[in-house]
């Protein structure tokens, strides 16, 4: 069973979401905040994350970053991480983070199984103007 994290407090971008990604083998957790994003990761080890730019206390970024610290300080084992961006100028703000990917909004079920899957895989998907090789 793949587990997918999501962190939104947005409930139509959770729908989406879960619309795309659930099934058999997928489950989509959803947190309303950032702030526990660690906390939730440590405990249950989720295949992929995915954080949406806009959480009200504690951003998309400011989360990918903090998972990113915990995995360099080896306090976290390493994952993927999607962001769900606003803007295409969002996209040097996810660069920065080192998110392995991300898309920007509206959502569609196409991109999102394509940036899941391709994330799930240990590649990249980057969407919009970015200077990332």
């Amino acid at each position: 069973m793949i587990g997918v994290l999501l962190a939104t407090d947005s409930d139509a971008v959770y729908n989406e979401v879960d619309a795309a990604l659930a099934d058999n083998d997928t489950t989509v957790w959803r947190l309303r905040t950032g702030s526990q994003v660690l906390e939730v990761i440590k405990a249950n080890e989720p295949e992929l994350v995915l954080l949406d730019l806009q959480i009200g206390n504690m951003g998309g970024i400011a989360t990918c970053l903090a998972i990113r610290q915990e995995e360099g300080f080896d306090r976290m084992m390493q994952r993927p991480v999607g962001l769900l961006l606003d803007r295409s100028v969002d996209t040097f703000l996810a660069q920065e983070a080192r998110a392995d990917g991300w898309i920007i909004k509206p959502l569609d079920p196409l991109r999102l199984r394509r940036l899941a899957q391709r994330l799930l895989a240990g590649q990249t998907h980057y969407e919009g103007a970015t200077t990332v090789a």
